[in-house]
């Protein structure tokens, strides 16, 4: 998917059409702003990536359970996992009308790899041979030693190690081709995307909307099934589930918490739900004071064993999440609930307690414990709920802090510039629980939102990438996840049951295996 860390609304309403076909063809959903322009290897979050993802296809692309599929890829060839011919499919067009060559998969690749282009998602090239030259500071090289362009249609790719989940992530964002036209001014490109996707982008009203059409010279397996769609942002998601009830959206895919105790008996047999891999977390920058080295690690297992999940999920979510077994979720395959140590993601006052204190003979506890979340995207009563379980266990002043939109509190975070702990969480691009590791843990990795770096951990996760087969990859991927706990890296909330629903004006709005709405098969 899209690359994901989680938001929901921003903006305002609006339902008219924004080209392609009559207002009352176009399907509506909810949006918000993107927080940055819409480039494949600079978009981390859902709200531009499931807009990224409509525009570009990919190698491989997945459908709505999670299964892969060959899209641009006409052959993914590998004896060992490591060193890769790939054949892509001939006669595929941008919608400029340029071809999609070998070439413009590697162009983009290295554009994303290359450390002075600053790109958030540079850390899913890493395991392609020469990364480590281009993503240095300052670089050793422009390209990527590993991918070499035989023909138009052909190319390789070398990896440094093998790797068991290389060819699954080729349908995620950062894979994607790119003209050759966006290398001239890529800002500006980002503002109005050239792509070989199911969709091209008609208009993008910032704040307000974004507008995609169907693409006729598509012809890979997703095709629209649907006149367009109006990616509608709003400032509030009570205003969103007010205009589903009304009709005036056709699609939302978070229900707000002050609708779940009603909204199936709402909508009856258009409300939605369904157990998806999307996760919630609480992190903590290692500039944060208190809350670096033995000290942190102590206060992290405070907090965590302070705050009742059970309690927040079934009073706030009336059961529609589930409290955190892990750093991943629950629906990707190789789960283990069972991880040593688990007992710091659970409920234990008299514990948190005494934890706390032996912080404080660290370094006596000063100041107040903020919680910042995005105000657009429903997440203030959680989080105040999490801030008074830990304020009533501990003793201390605790409270959320809320940041107008989703876009300022994502733009504090990645600045390290946020000063408290905040809300973030992962919502997969493909079905591994590798990626949701890598891409928030692993040294560097440009979505690895509290800084955190153990390279014990980082070997363990280079092991399980050149296991021999999934079992043996998912024990030591437990393995890894255990020294996530036994730091305490971030503090796992809960894991979602996605809540959503569809107007009385739409035959079908299938939610996908990550949460959003399989986009191209919403039928109206």
């Amino acid at each position: 998917m899209t690359a994901a860390l989680l938001a929901t609304g921003l903006g305002l309403t609006g339902c008219s059409s924004g080209g392609g076909g009559a207002a009352s063809d176009i399907v509506t959903v909810n949006g918000g702003e993107p927080q940055n322009p819409l480039i494949p290897s600079n978009t981390n979050e859902n709200q531009g990536g499931r807009v990224v993802d409509r525009l570009f296809a990919g190698l491989k692309y997945y459908d709505a359970d999670g299964k892969v599929f060959n899209e641009m890829a006409q052959s993914i060839d590998t004896t060992d996992r490591q060193h890769y011919k790939i054949t892509i499919k001939p006669d595929w067009k941008f919608t400029d009308g340029t071809p999609v060559t070998a070439k413009s998969f590697v162009d983009a690749w290295n554009f994303g790899a290359l450390s002075t282009n600053a790109q958030l998602q540079n850390w899913a090239y890493q395991s392609i041979a020469g990364y480590d030259d281009v993503s240095a500071s300052p670089p050793k090289a422009q390209t990527m030693s590993g991918l070499k362009v035989l023909d138009d249609h052909t190319f390789t790719v070398d990896l440094a190690r093998p790797s068991i989940d290389f060819e699954l992530s080729l349908g995620f964002a950062p894979f994607y081709p790119l003209p050759d036209v966006a290398y001239k001014d890529m800002k500006a490109f980002g503002q109005n995307p050239i792509g070989n996707g199911p969709y091209k982008l008609t208009q993008w009203q910032h704040n307000v909307r974004i507008d995609v059409a169907p693409n006729p010279d598509y012809h890979g397996g997703r095709p629209a099934k649907n006149k367009g769609i109006e990616f509608v942002m709003y400032q509030s998601m009570d205003t969103a589930y007010a205009d589903l009830l009304a009709g005036n959206l056709d699609a939302l895919d978070t229900v707000p918490d002050s609708a779940l105790a009603t909204y199936k008996k709402d909508l009856g047999d258009r409300a939605i739900a369904k157990p998806v891999a999307q996760s919630m977390h609480i992190g903590m920058q290692q500039n944060l004071p208190h809350f670096t080295g033995p000290e942190g690690v102590l206060r992290r297992k405070a907090i965590s064993m302070a705050i009742n999940r059970q309690q927040i999920c079934d009073n706030i979510f009336h059961g529609s999440r589930i409290p955190s077994r892990d750093f991943t979720a629950a629906t990707l395959p190789g789960f283990n609930g069972n991880l040593p140590g688990q007992e710091a993601l659970q409920y234990n006052p008299d514990q948190a307690k005494k934890l706390w204190e032996q912080a404080n003979a660290i370094s006596p506890w000063s100041g107040s414990y903020q919680i910042g979340y995005n105000a657009d995207g429903g997440h203030q009563a959680w989080v105040d709920a999490t801030a008074n379980s830990i304020k009533n266990t501990l003793g201390i002043d605790a409270t959320g802090f809320p940041y107008p939109t989703f876009k300022q509190m994502r733009d504090a975070i990645t600045s390290k510039t946020i000063g408290k702990a905040f809300r973030y969480g992962w919502q997969g691009d493909y079905p591994s629980m590798l990626e949701f590791l890598v891409s928030q843990f692993y040294s560097g990795s440009g979505t690895n939102d509290i800084g955190y770096a153990n390279p014990a951990f980082d070997k363990l996760i280079d092991a399980a990438q050149a296991a021999l087969t999934p079992e043996d990859s998912y024990r030591i991927i437990s393995q890894a996840q255990a020294l996530l706990i036994d730091d305490m890296a971030d503090i796992p909330m809960y894991d979602y049951i996605a809540n959503a629903g569809r107007s009385d004006k739409v035959k079908q709005a299938p939610l996908s295996w990550s949460g959003l709405f399989d986009f191209e098969d919403i039928e109206k």
